[in-house]
């Protein structure tokens, strides 16, 4: 029986917040110079396991079921993932013809991947349009927060990650520097993988728990026989 739909907001609102008291939980413990396998503070600091992106598949999969108790669930399971997976190679695809193109121009690559990114976006739409929209939605709520705190770091000069562009990165300002490393990619690439990633888990959660429901219908008996017959 399907259970009423809570708002956008509402549905998002408590992974939201947990999404930002990560995000300041990062930026204190690298501030405080905590542990650099849970805050690593290094150019886009590679395997910190305390950070927001490890939430995607988490809540990809929160959303997933929330929509499909409330009746909103996707048609074909293997279809929306399947959109989600198509996106994700287009993605794919853009990203490394742009390095075989401009093999020395990171700005050119950041933008094609940028770009690339709301084509995929808007490419897995189709598969399953109540979950891209809550997905979208977070993503934006997740990502914002991020944006102000790299703003902080760029221009304050902060010892975070938020801060470093890569070794090879071209030398430019601090408005460069945030249009590049920060307002670009935050605004099209991590919302790219929110969204793609979210429909991919979310998707193939939903597939998993239909298939595991029909196998336990078909061990239920379909009739009874009485005990005088």
């Amino acid at each position: 029986m399907a259970v009423a739909k809570p708002s956008l907001g509402r549905l998002i609102l408590v992974p939201s917040l947990i999404t930002l008291a990560v995000t300041l939980l990062r930026l204190v413990g690298e501030l405080s110079r905590w542990s650099p396998a849970l805050f690593n503070r290094e150019a886009g600091g590679p395997g910190a396991l305390v950070g927001i992106v490890w939430l995607i598949p988490v809540f990809g999969i929160y959303f997933a079921m929330r929509l499909a108790r409330a009746g909103e669930g996707p048609v074909h399971a293997g279809k929306a993932a399947g959109w989600a997976a198509l996106a994700f190679a287009l993605n794919t695809v853009l990203a490394f013809g742009s390095f075989a193109l401009f093999p020395k121009s990171l700005l050119v690559q950041l933008a094609v991947f940028g770009v690339g990114s709301w084509l995929a976006i808007a490419l897995a739409h189709p598969g399953w349009p109540a979950l891209w929209r809550v997905l979208l939605a977070y993503g934006l709520a997740a990502r914002l927060p991020v944006l102000v705190i790299m703003f902080l770091s760029i221009f304050g000069g902060w010892d975070t990650h938020y801060a470093k562009p890569r070794p090879d990165f071209p030398p430019m300002g601090h408005w460069g520097l945030f249009l590049w490393t920060a307002l670009l990619p935050q605004m099209s690439i991590w919302i790219y993988l929110t969204v793609v990633g979210g429909l991919l888990f979310g998707a193939l959660a939903v597939g998993i728990r239909r298939l595991a429901r029909r196998g336990s219908d078909r061990d239920v008996p379909t009739g009874s026989v009485s005990a005088g017959a």
